[in-house]
């Protein structure tokens, strides 16, 4: 006896299916600066941490020295050879609005005190800051990023290697708000230890991409006391004597 075959469907066949949504599409604020984070962790061996915007933690593979830009112009022009400019190798330097962020060996930070009172600073207020172990400084976007906001200091600034991984905008793309990003002035060189090229306390008299720590924070600090004293209150000019 033939095996009873049951009848085909007339119509096609509905299967009852569940309803899967498509996965989402990251928001616009992760994409950009995803890439940024992957520059600096997988291309860089930086560590970062969570959130955005990006910020490096200090006290690993740095420290920071942070002082106003103009002394950090008038430092790096004193430090670097005559006519060679910001665009040769040298240990990182970032342009965060009005202050200069100059990267230097781990422990320059906790090394800053001692130092500053040695080279007879101590008992001025300078305007110079470090961060060290624990701290977090904003990750500095490439020249290209921050060009056309940074008051054309980035003009002609070398693009930053692997820079095909760093956002062309902020997460929210909107360019006012890039004036307040940082933005490397002299970026970190790809494939290379950043630790070589650091200003560090044991490099005596500096080594031929930086200059050592104390030399380093003693410029750093003849500068930023000329700020202070550039900005500083007027004194009246004295009457002029009549008769």
């Amino acid at each position: 006896m033939a095996p009873a075959v049951s009848a085909a469907p007339a119509g096609p066949v509905a299967f009852a299916t569940s309803v899967v949504p498509l996965p989402r599409r990251p928001v616009e604020t992760a994409g950009p600066w995803d890439r940024v984070r992957r520059w600096y962790e997988s291309v860089l061996g930086w560590p970062t941490a969570p959130g955005s915007p990006v910020r490096l933690r200090a006290g690993v593979r740095f420290d920071v020295l942070d002082v106003p830009a103009g002394a950090g112009h008038a430092a790096l022009e004193r430090l670097g050879r005559p006519g060679a400019g910001l665009r040769r190798p040298g240990f990182p330097v970032a342009l965060w609005g009005e202050r200069m962020l100059l990267l230097v060996a781990v422990g320059g930070a906790d090394e800053l005190p001692g130092l500053l009172e040695w080279l007879e600073w101590g008992s001025l207020p300078l305007d110079l800051r470090a961060v060290g172990a624990g701290g977090l400084i904003e990750a500095p976007l490439g020249p290209a990023v921050g060009a056309g906001d940074a008051g054309g200091l980035m003009d002609d600034a070398a693009p930053v290697p692997g820079s095909d991984l760093l956002s062309p905008y902020p997460p929210d793309r909107d360019r006012r708000s890039r004036r307040g990003a940082a933005v490397w002035l002299r970026p970190p060189e790809q494939g290379r230890e950043v630790e070589a090229s650091l200003p560090a306390l044991s490099a005596v008299g500096g080594t031929a991409s930086a200059p050592g720590l104390a030399r380093l924070v003693h410029t750093l600090a003849t500068e930023c006391h000329r700020v202070r004293l550039s900005h500083g209150p007027r004194l009246p000019r004295p009457a002029r004597a009549t008769r």
